[in-house]
C-alpha cells in the first residue's frame, strides 16, 4: 500500500430516535477491517450531509427526494403525545387528534411530521428543535406529538405520553445517493435486510459472472444429442412395431 491510499471505511449517518447500534455490531463481525464511522445529524440537515458526500448513507425519515435518493423503508413509528404527568390525559390509555382540540400544540421547526395542518391551538412561537418543545411541555405551557422514539430519547421524570392512534406515521429508512451505489453500502443494504454471511442475495449473486452461463451456442449443442435420441427412441419403437409378424388363425 502506497502512503497516497486510503483505508477503506464507511460513514453513516442517523437522525435523532434512530438506534444503529444493531447494524453496526453486525457490521463489526462481517467486515471488522473496515472501520464504520457515525455521526448523528438533525432531520433536517440529512439530505444535505449525503448530497455533499460527507456520509456515504443515512438512517432518515421519510420522505426523501426519490429523483436523487434510493431508500429501504425499515420501520414505521406511531406517533404519541408528550403530556405532563398530572395532565387530565393521562387517564387515557390512547387519545385521538379531535382530543387536541382545545390543547395548546407545540409544532417546532424541526418537526418530522408532514401536517397539512396541526391540530390543537397554536403555541405563542414555535420552538427551534424538539428538545426544546420538550421542555415546554415541562413547563407546563403546552402539549407536544412526536414519534414514539423521540419521546423515549427526550425522556423526563415529570413528563409521560399517550399513543395518538389517527396521528400522522414516521418511517425510518435507509437512504443512499443513487448514484453512489458502492459495494459498502451493498453490504450495508445486505445487513439491514436482515441477509446472512452465506446468502445467495448478495451484490455477488445479483450480478452473476457471465461465465458463469452457457453461451446460446451450446446451450443449442446440449439440447441436439437429447433431441437425436429421443428421435432415435421413436423411431426405433415404430420399426418393431411394423416388423412384428401376425398371429396366424
Amino acid at each position: 500500500m502506497t502512503g497516497s491510499e486510503e483505508t477503506p471505511s464507511f460513514r453513516l449517518a442517523y437522525v435523532p430516535g434512530v438506534t444503529p447500534a444493531k447494524w453496526v455490531r453486525i457490521w463489526n463481525e462481517r467486515l471488522p477491517d473496515i472501520p464504520l464511522t457515525l455521526r448523528q445529524v438533525p432531520a433536517a440537515e440529512a439530505a444535505d450531509l449525503l448530497r455533499a458526500g460527507d456520509a456515504d448513507a443515512g438512517l432518515v425519515r421519510l420522505p426523501v427526494d426519490r429523483a436523487f435518493f434510493s431508500a429501504i423503508p425499515l420501520y414505521t413509528e406511531i406517533p404519541v403525545v408528550v403530556v405532563p404527568k398530572d395532565h387530565v390525559i393521562t387517564a387515557a390509555e390512547e387519545v385521538t387528534v379531535a382530543d387536541l382540540g382545545d390543547e395548546v400544540l407545540f409544532h417546532p421547526l424541526d418537526d418530522v411530521f408532514d401536517w397539512e395542518a396541526p391540530p390543537g391551538e397554536p403555541a405563542f412561537e414555535r420552538p427551534a428543535t424538539t428538545e426544546d418543545a420538550v421542555e415546554l411541555v415541562a413547563a407546563g405551557v403546552g402539549l407536544l406529538v412526536v414519534p414514539q422514539s423521540l419521546a423515549r430519547l427526550y425522556h423526563r421524570r415529570d413528563l409521560t405520553y399517550r399513543p395518538l392512534t389517527d396521528g400522522p406515521e414516521s418511517t425510518v429508512a435507509l437512504s443512499w445517493p443513487e448514484e453512489a451505489t458502492t459495494d459498502l453500502v451493498d453490504d450495508f443494504i445486505g445487513i439491514v435486510r436482515g441477509r446472512t454471511v452465506n446468502s445467495t442475495r448478495g451484490r455477488q449473486a445479483a450480478k452473476p459472472s457471465k461465465s458463469a452461463q452457457p453461451s446460446p451456442a451450446k446451450a443449442h449443442q446440449t439440447q441436439k444429442p437429447a433431441a437425436r435420441t429421443a428421435r432415435a427412441r421413436a423411431t426405433g419403437a415404430k420399426s418393431a412395431k411394423r416388423g412384428k409378424p401376425r398371429r396366424r388363425s
